[in-house]
């Protein structure tokens, strides 16, 4: 399977975020990506640089006022200040409920808020260039199958995930699989499906296909009630308007075991057979493995051959975008191990 990287990953490398009220080094650091690289060479597989500009795929998927403001961040945050250059800026208000969402205030921390889900996702100076590398890696990936490969892997970081079309969150800033997904549909998939195996809910990509039937969203994940992101994933969420009937949550409690996780595996792979899908982007969050520090679930290292081979057996052309995954060492192996055993089905 072809793999497509760049490294211009490494340009967003914030120093540090805040973990259950400490501040810690950042869990989803520019060594994630480089560990998976490192793994598929040694094993030798084709790596590729991204060589699609995701620019109109973006506009798509994201609403105009957020783009401007995540490409233009860093800039106006030095604008502030010219000492800001040496510091990491975090939102601190957010417009929840009754407060007004509509008007863009002046102040930059309060637009940080106004995009923001979270203050989990700190801003570094190359965050939009590593970001959109991501999603370029993506919209390569999608005219690769165009071009009649069956199957391709973005190993990309930030990951996506969690970015809906107007904010970010958990790591993620620009929406990678959403970017793939809407590329397939350009070339005319009629009918895409997203499966999202990660370990947090993937609340941005369900955001952004919510109303839409021609993108199946399956997400399989920790309970909201008790896992991040919380405000979203619950079984009951099944898509509005058109969309409705097209959006799958499959939540599980914390500390699941393999059998119980593959099992919903099956659950998803039945649904998106009947959806009669005409092409699949998987999004690969690997924090389901037992090492992962900040997940709860038990996946073994073998098991992720198993994911790959299920996932094959569903006979689409797939894309492999990275998401999650903060046991770094072990990142590589785990991911390569899902290609694997795709590739060897």
């Amino acid at each position: 399977m072809i793999t497509f990287f760049s490294p211009r990953h490494e340009l967003h490398a914030p120093a540090y975020e805040f973990f259950r009220g400490e501040r810690v080094p950042c869990f989803e650091s520019p060594a994630r990506a480089n560990f998976v690289l490192d793994e598929l060479v040694a094993r030798g597989h084709e790596v590729r640089a991204p060589v699609v500009d995701s620019l109109a795929l973006l506009q798509q998927v994201h609403t105009p006022r957020y783009l401007a403001f995540l490409e233009s961040a860093w800039r106006q945050w030095l604008a502030l200040d010219a000492a800001n250059e040496t510091r990491q800026p975090f939102p601190s208000v957010w417009p929840v409920r009754s407060l007004r969402s509509d008007v863009e205030p002046f102040n930059f921390t309060a637009r940080m808020g106004l995009y923001s889900m979270d203050n989990g996702s700190p801003l570094a100076a190359g965050t939009w260039a590593a970001a959109k590398a991501g999603t370029d890696a993506a919209a390569s990936a999608a005219a690769l199958l165009a071009a009649g490969e069956r199957s391709a892997f973005c190993a990309i970081r930030p990951p996506g995930h969690h970015a809906g079309a107007d904010f970010m969150g958990g790591y993620c800033f620009l929406n990678s699989a959403a970017v793939a997904a809407q590329a397939l549909r350009a070339q005319g998939c009629a009918r895409v499906a997203i499966l999202d195996v990660d370990y947090h809910h993937g609340n941005g990509t369900q955001d952004i296909f919510y109303r839409r039937a021609d993108v199946l969203v399956v997400n399989i994940h920790g309970d909201p009630r008790t896992e991040y992101p919380f405000y979203l994933g619950h079984a009951d969420e099944t898509g509005e308007g058109a969309g409705h009937g097209f959006n799958l949550n499959l939540p599980l409690p914390a500390g699941s075991r393999p059998e119980e996780w593959f099992a919903s595996l099956d659950t998803a792979c039945a649904r998106i057979g009947r959806y009669q899908a005409d092409a699949l982007v998987v999004s690969l969050g690997l924090d389901i493995y037992a090492g992962d520090p900040i997940s709860t679930f038990a996946l073994q290292v073998d098991d992720f051959h198993s994911l790959g081979s299920r996932l094959k057996r569903l006979g689409l052309p797939t894309i492999f975008v990275l998401e999650g995954g903060y046991a770094a060492a072990d990142l590589g192996v785990n991911a390569a191990n899902v290609i694997d055993g795709f590739d060897r089905t």
